[in-house]
């Protein structure tokens, strides 16, 4: 397992899935746009093999949502065209073409078989032979702006680990002898959500060690949060520790074959509508099946004739089994029949995403299959006014490469899409599909728009596995520049800028008012909230639409924000209000009570010892001469850090392996045993000081990983045979040659003097090398020491440790990732990018959309019109603004709070400019009049030092008047210059 590449979607699969999915072998039917991105996203997660299959030639209307052809594709075999290039996307994914029929002896080598855009005739034939085989099929197929999928795992498929929550553990406190046994566990029992039934298991507890080799209990939750388990009173006296584990209970799932599956469609749903909805969808294919049976293709675009034939089709079809009597909705139908020879890469992202997440739960067994059908629509991007919508001639094929997007909305939006100039912000895992998405749709290929991407990041290996237009040899690579470059690959015509500085306000001079005006709208590929907040902010002040989108692991949303339309962005309020923000120091350092606070600690240790104490003595050799002229209180403790358990500058591996055993000594034994008596004060227990085994793992990966971050701190050869470190640490402990602690907490002139010999003696060698913390290698060491404190800060002080995964994951800020759900939550971007390049609409028409893969919830809900604020007569929406337009000479400040006046009604009590106050009410004469008679340039200039820079448009204020209500905000003041 290249655990490295694959890094992200291992904290979304877990390893035994992972290497479920690396043995797999599946195959995939159909190489139009919806086949590739089935392919793109399995050859990404890394599945063992596929085999591409599809007899027919390329053509132009592939193009429009087939990212592995080009126009030098047309004519070629649609699967060896894709071949060579999905091989690129992951080397270690085995991918072939089977060129032949399908037969029966065939479909018996798959684990799993995925049919897109395909013939019924063929779906019909496949697919109940799978079944009888006990290969899990797939159907999938999308028709302009409707799709649907189909699974059938067979009549007993087991879902070994059903939802993406983590098993529930806890730490125990106690555990009674009794019938029942009462577990008491550790902490605060809100954090625990154990339910009564839960199946659980018990581990290291000494004492009641019966425990630890029992089969799952089914416990029940007390009041007080402690669980009743079963008869524990001729088990042993429980003495301490032990943790309780939640078992989960996988879960059984029975699907029909398709032949049966057709005419008895499942259908889950909130209401009756969608039920309603979706039946008719399901006929609408149906129908769309038996019309290609008949002519031998799909009905013409936005054909009448074609589409009244279908409705009559529909009419003579038998009602669905198992189903009430349901009027036929013709209008749907006729709908969708009209836009149905379209094929657009937006819908193809979706359906290829969901549809390759059912197979990787088909091959891994975790989380909950579809039950057997989704239905996809959104026929909300036609225009609203049925007088707009495209005629026959509109969309009639032109040999282009927009064919199939041409069939469903014409030629009136192509052109509209050519002329789009787009910033997108972030270029990783959403940026690169929103990038293939403005390829494909032919966002800005003419002469006056474009594709600006906006990304200071350089390119990691972990991103290889779903950001799928790099490859191995970007690494380390400006992803902006790379992804622009592979963009414009995909479509020779788009025009993409690659810009590597940052979008926030350091760089306003360069993302500034001239470079808005030429920009259309904007997409945010971000993954933080903060830079959200940022980006959402700027497009308020210059009234661009905004696409959102975000995911982690199998959970995504997608967000459009248009002006005067719909509400304006609102997330939470900074990064800070997350899970993994920073814990308070007091509590990291004295009294840690959960293995968050351990985490947090251990990689303080981390940053203390091997980076700002290096960099501190290396200042400390360059600038200073003597201790005494340093502050004792800072210096002083960060020098003892790093030097205080050796006496001299360490000259070999040895005495590398000293230092970290006695720094292990120190933070683990000495400083716990020190402070235990007075710590266990109250209701606090004692810490436990470990004693230093070197056949523990934790106890040997500690001073392993410490020794070696301290050798290269120090530009010494480090180590990594194990065998030759505990030869040598049994021989250190034998001669019992641990340091003990140099320096005390008080600095007496003995310590000082000390220090001091031992710091001129350093000055003589080179400078200390700081160790910069990185996580995503395996061999550096730094996450094995913060894992390895991180453990036995949790055992000094009885907290339920975790794995090195989950340990990793926090001290990275690492957010789960997948490429399905990502390309899902582009797709649905590229829906709503439709509706904002269409030009006006309601607000009904757009779409929030939010989805979780893995227990198959999607949602999608209008947007809330921008709310109305009102202040007498003046009346506001988020995206309003008071202007004030230039004039000459520029005005006063006098004369603006007059223009106020005269103009809205409004008298100003106080001004203020990037939270600089201007103007108050409340000032004395003097100091008004002072500022009343400057310009306003002068005045913002004389307050806050700051010089207007040319090409500034606007200068943008903030103000609050006589009689408003406390949290009223009034518009944004715009000051035109």
């Amino acid at each position: 397992m290249d655990e490295e590449l694959y890094s992200r979607q291992l904290y979304v699969l877990g390893l035994p899935a992972m290497q479920r999915i690396q043995e797999a072998k599946v195959l995939l039917c159909g190489l139009q746009g919806l086949g590739a991105e089935v392919a793109k996203n399995l050859v990404l997660t890394g599945v063992g093999s596929l085999t591409l299959h599809d007899p027919h030639p390329t053509c132009w209307a592939d193009l429009a949502a087939q990212c592995f052809l080009s126009e030098e594709s047309l004519g070629r075999n649609r699967a060896e065209a894709s071949q060579a290039q999905l091989a690129q996307l992951n080397e270690a994914v085995q991918i072939s073409v089977h060129s032949g029929d399908i037969t029966e002896d065939l479909l018996q080598g798959f684990q799993v078989v995925v049919l897109t855009d395909s013939k019924l005739e063929d779906q019909l034939k496949v697919g109940p032979l799978c079944h009888k085989h006990g290969v899990r099929f797939l159907m999938a197929e999308t028709r302009g702006l409707v799709g649907r999928l189909f699974c059938d795992f067979g009549e007993d498929f087991t879902v070994l680990d059903p939802t993406e929550v983590e098993p529930m553990t806890a730490a125990i406190q106690d555990i009674s002898q009794g019938f029942p046994g009462i577990v008491t566990l550790r902490g605060d029992t809100k954090r625990h959500s154990f339910h009564d039934g839960d199946l659980v298991i018990f581990s290291d507890i000494e004492g009641m060690v019966e425990l630890n080799s029992c089969s799952p209990q089914s416990v029940r939750v007390q009041k007080d949060g402690s669980l009743e388990i079963g008869d524990t009173t001729t088990f042993s006296r429980y003495l301490r520790g032990g943790v309780v584990t939640e078992v989960k209970r996988p879960k059984t799932v029975r699907h029909k074959p398709l032949d049966i599956a057709l005419l008895q469609p499942h259908v889950v749903a909130q209401n009756t509508q969608e039920v309603q909805r979706a039946h008719c969808l399901h006929q609408a294919f149906h129908v769309l099946h038996k019309f290609q049976q008949l002519h031998g293709r799909l009905p013409k675009p936005w054909d009448p004739d074609d589409a009244e034939t279908v409705v009559e089709l529909a009419q003579d079809l038998e009602p669905l089994k198992g189903t009430e009597e349901e009027s036929l909705d013709e209008a749907l139908l006729r709908t969708i029949a009209l836009s149905s020879a379209g094929t657009l890469s937006p819908m193809a992202a979706i359906m290829g995403g969901v549809a390759a997440q059912e197979v990787l739960k088909a091959i891994s067994r975790k989380f909950m299959p579809l039950d057997q059908w989704l239905y996809f629509d959104a026929l909300e991007c036609l225009p609203e006014d049925e007088t707009l919508l495209p005629s026959p001639e509109d969309c009639q094929p032109r040999n282009c490469r927009y064919d199939g997007q041409i069939a469903v909305f014409g030629t009136d939006l192509q052109e509209k899409l050519s002329d789009q100039h787009y910033l997108l912000v972030g270029a990783g895992a959403i940026g690169c599909e929103m990038l293939k998405v403005f390829a494909l749709v032919g966002l800005g290929v003419r002469a006056n728009g474009g594709v600006t991407v906006a990304d200071m990041d350089y390119i990691e290996r972990s991103n290889l596995s779903r950001q799928f237009l790099f490859r191995p040899k970007d690494v380390r690579r400006p992803k902006a520049e790379v992804a622009a470059a592979a963009a414009h690959r995909l479509n020779p015509d788009l025009r993409a800028t690659p810009y590597t500085c940052p979008l926030d306000p350091t760089t306003e001079d360069i993302y500034d008012d001239s470079f808005f005006s030429r920009v259309n709208g904007v997409v945010a590929a971000l993954d933080s909230f903060q830079a959200r907040h940022y980006v959402a902010a700027r497009c308020t002040h210059y009234l661009k639409p905004l696409l959102e989108a975000g995911t982690q692991g199998t959970w995504g949303s997608a967000s459009v924000f248009v002006p005067y339309v719909t509400e304006a962005y609102r997330g939470p309020a900074s990064d800070a209000a997350s899970e993994d923000a920073p814990y308070p120091v007091c509590t990291l350092r004295h009294i840690p009570s959960s293995m968050e606070h351990s985490v947090q600690w251990a990689q303080d240790q981390f940053e203390g010892l091997f980076r700002l104490s290096t960099e501190t003595i290396n200042c400390y050799q360059q600038t200073c001469t003597s201790l005494s002229a340093t502050d004792r209180t800072e210096t002083l403790a960060l020098l003892q850090q790093v030097m205080g358990v050796l006496r001299t500058r360490p000259q070999t591996w040895q005495d590398c392996v000293v230092w970290a055993l006695g720094h292990w000594q120190l933070c683990f034994h000495d400083k716990v045993l020190e402070g235990g008596t007075q710590f266990s004060s109250g209701s606090n227990k004692c810490p436990h000081p470990l004693q230093f085994d070197p056949n523990h793992d934790m106890h040997f990966l500690y001073v392993l990983a410490a020794a070696n971050l301290y050798a290269r701190m120090h530009g010494l050869p480090g180590s990594q045979s194990q065998p030759a470190l505990r030869e040598l640490l049994t021989r250190l402990l034998e001669s019992d040659s641990r340091p003990q602690n140099l320096f005390s907490a008080e600095h007496g002139q003995e310590q000082l003097k000390e220090l001091q010999e031992t710091l001129d003696d350093w000055r003589k060698g080179p400078p200390l090398k700081p160790v910069l913390f990185v996580k995503d290698d395996d061999s550096n060491f730094h996450v094995d020491f913060v894992v390895a404190a991180t453990d036995l800060r949790c055992q000094n002080y009885g907290i339920l440790p975790v794995n090195h995964a989950r340990i990793k994951q926090i001290v990275g800020r690492i957010i789960p990732a997948i490429a399905t759900s990502t390309a899902v939550v582009a797709g649905l971007l590229g829906l709503e990018l439709y509706k904002v390049v269409s030009g006006l609409r309601s607000h009904g028409t757009f779409r929030h959309s939010y989805l979780h893969l893995a227990e198959n919830h999607f949602i999608r809900s209008a947007p809330s019109a921008p709310a109305v604020q009102s202040f007498r007569d003046l009346k506001w929406t988020c995206w309003d603004r008071l202007k004030v337009p230039a004039v000459q000479p520029e005005r006063t400040l006098k004369s603006l709070l007059a223009h106020l006046q005269e103009e809205h009604g409004l008298k100003v009590e106080m001004l203020l400019h990037h939270q600089a106050l201007l103007y108050s009410s409340g000032w004395s004469s003097e100091k008004q009049a002072q500022h009343l008679c400057l310009r306003v340039t002068e005045l913002v200039q004389h307050v806050t030092g700051w010089k207007p820079k040319p090409g500034l448009k606007v200068l943008v204020f903030e103000l609050s008047c006589e009689g408003e209500e406390e949290e009223m905000a009034f518009p944004p003041l715009h000051y035109e210059l």
